[in-house]
């Protein structure tokens, strides 16, 4: 019974661990996500406090998860972690049934399963929560608590730093499909032998003032008392769909340019504003530097909006802005970048970098290859988070060997006595 409370934990514990990580990476997607929710069922006030709330959540979860891997605050990781399963699986079980947005959102981006998927899932851990609980207090923590208090303090400060810094920036990991190295044009492609939708048809017809449904066998064609009424197609199995879909660049004037922008040689800039209402007004002076920058170098720059006509029209008039707009889906940009507005230098197609509006770049920096620049960048960035990953796992290896010799130390006393 030892064995099964300590692999419950664990499996518990990672599963938190995994799923508190990756929507910390990415707290706008988990914004993004309780704000569907809250549209969905009608709760549009409950959208302003979407962001808080996805804060919240992954940090619990990632603490939880590592209270629990480290046998750190046993009771207060059983008792929480049965309390969450017991909130979540009966609502999972609603959106399963009900189905108001098609993905859970409970790994973020990193891992999409559907609603009767994320059911099953919290089923499993709800049963091994229920073991964790039920041996709570068989299990022995052998470590000081102050070791304890510590260890959830260095957990929580972690996953708030990665949340800050991946809001204030970019997502430390990119498991979107639009990351950086991605080829939109090549992730728009259904390959060849790729499964398709699968579809019944339905059919109505009317007889004696009756009407009755048929499907595709056993429909009254050649009956001529029958008189068809209406004949719809129901979707009964899900092909191969694509990384990117539903992405397009299209306005008034030029209409879809999209294959034109996709097959490019050369780079172009993508100006990513998906709501020019809410866009930060303190960088407007940098994008238009950037946009007089590419101009000279004879690179395109474009601006993606889900905004209307009138208000790009506004938005121009009132920044004095000589930018070409484009209309591009909400959902789209969203994915593409989490940033309003975020830029994009693509080449070919071809993702080569994207930047925060608190890290847009100079003209200056600009000026020799942009692929080098880019590659530079990424290098300094990996670095720092090389450091930091070493950091964290040090300190994480330095309180499970203080566990180790604390509980090594207990069972010698034990056997003295």
């Amino acid at each position: 019974m030892r064995i099964i409370r300590l692999v419950s934990r664990i499996l518990v514990g990672l599963v938190f661990t995994f799923s508190g990580f990756v929507k910390a990476v990415d707290p706008m997607g988990s914004t993004y996500k309780f704000s569907d929710y809250f549209y969905a069922f009608g709760m549009d006030g409950f959208v302003s406090v979407a962001f808080p709330l996805a804060i919240l959540l992954s940090s619990l979860e990632f603490v939880l998860g590592l209270s629990l891997l480290f046998n750190a605050k046993k009771q207060i990781a059983a008792n929480l972690a049965l309390l969450f399963m017991l909130f979540f699986t009966p609502l999972t079980l609603l959106l399963a049934i009900s189905n108001p947005v098609t993905d859970c959102g409970c790994f973020g981006d990193a891992l999409v399963i559907t609603n009767w998927q994320t059911f099953g899932k919290n089923v499993v851990i709800l049963a091994l929560s229920l073991i964790i609980f039920f041996g709570r207090k068989k299990e022995n923590t052998t470590y000081p608590l102050w070791i304890q208090n510590l260890f959830i303090l260095f957990s929580s400060f972690t996953v708030l730093w990665i949340s800050i810094y991946s809001y204030r920036h970019l997502p430390i990991i990119d498991f979107r499909p639009y990351h950086i190295g991605a080829n939109i044009g090549e992730s728009m492609m259904i390959p060849d032998g790729a499964p398709a939708d699968q579809y019944r048809s339905i059919f109505k017809y009317e007889k004696n003032g009756k009407v009755k449904k048929f499907d595709e066998t056993n429909y009254p064609w050649q009956d001529s008392t029958w008189t068809f009424v209406d004949a719809t197609q129901i979707k009964i199995k899900a092909g191969y769909t694509p990384p990117i879909h539903d992405f397009s660049i299209t306005n008034d004037k030029k209409g879809d340019i999209t294959d034109q922008v996709l097959h490019k040689n050369g780079y172009t800039f993508l100006l990513i504003a998906k709501d020019l209402s809410k866009i930060n007004k303190e960088v407007l002076s940098k994008i238009d530097n950037l946009s007089l920058f590419a101009m000279e170098k004879e690179i395109p720059f474009l601006v993606l909006t889900a905004s209307g006509n009138e208000e790009i029209e506004n938005f121009k008039n009132k920044n004095d802005l000589s930018i070409d707009f484009y209309n591009t889906d909400e959902i789209q940009l969203k994915t593409i970048i989490r940033s309003n507005p975020g830029l994009v230098l693509l080449e070919k197609g071809t993702i080569v970098d994207k930047w925060h509006y608190n890290d847009l770049p100079s003209s200056k920096n600009l000026n020799g290859d942009l692929l080098a620049y880019a590659l530079t960048q990424h290098q300094k960035l990996n670095i720092k988070l090389i450091i930091i990953s070493i950091t964290t796992t040090l300190l994480l290896l330095i309180s499970l060997f203080i566990l180790l010799i604390k509980k090594r130390t207990g069972v010698k006393n034990r056997l003295q006595l």
